[in-house]
């Protein structure tokens, strides 16, 4: 940390504006791309859940990976919020320095940027991995061949019409969606360790 003689040129009264926006991106692109990745994996889920209702619960991971994106940037936009100081009561002097402004901006789009893709990311991974899951599962039947549907008793991975094969195939498709899955969380992470290194580059104003 670093002090500084506060004075207009580099504690301006516009400078707490830098700091509240990057608050406020951080909150809303992380909250864009959590739900980004939300209506795509939820729209892949429930076109699954019509051939192959039995994995329904398993393939809820793709959901609860998206949700996450937006803690990340609620726990970075707590972060900046406090940091922002406000001017001083008695002589209405702000010791907010335009460095302090920057860099929080900076923190707030490099956490926001980061969830957005990753969320972006997750949610065609899902959609397009829980659709090929429950196809592969019920060996490429569909629920109007036999106008029953897919038999809700039977078979977590085989349902009415899987074989051996069939679970074989569709355990291998999982576990590969999750480690595209993980490696797309992580793109998430990188930018939320970054964010926090960011936000305590901080530099205090004094008289």
């Amino acid at each position: 940390m670093t002090e500084i003689i506060q004075g207009f040129e580099v504690c301006p009264s516009w400078a707490p504006a830098f700091g509240y926006m990057g608050a406020s991106l951080c909150m809303i692109l992380s909250s864009w791309g959590s739900a980004w990745g939300t209506w795509r994996a939820g729209l892949g889920i429930c076109h699954m859940g019509i051939d192959h209702p039995a994995g329904i619960i398993k393939n809820i991971v793709p959901i609860v990976m998206a949700g996450v994106l937006g803690i990340y940037g609620l726990i970075v936009s707590v972060i900046i919020t406090q940091a922002v100081v406000p001017p001083n009561q008695n002589d209405h002097t702000n010791t907010y320095s335009t460095f302090n402004g920057y860099t929080h901006l900076a923190a707030g789009l490099c956490c926001g940027l980061s969830c957005l893709a990753a969320g972006g990311t997750i949610g065609i991974l899902g959609d397009a991995g829980v659709r090929a899951f429950g196809l592969k599962a019920e060996n490429g039947r569909k629920w109007y061949w036999d106008g029953s549907g897919a038999d809700d008793g039977g078979d977590e991975m085989g349902g009415t019409g899987g074989g051996r094969n069939s679970v074989d195939g569709a355990n291998k498709l999982y576990v590969g969606m999750l480690i595209m899955l993980i490696f797309s969380e992580a793109l998430a992470l990188y930018g939320l360790i970054v964010a926090l290194i960011l936000s305590q580059q901080t530099i205090f104003a004094i008289k």
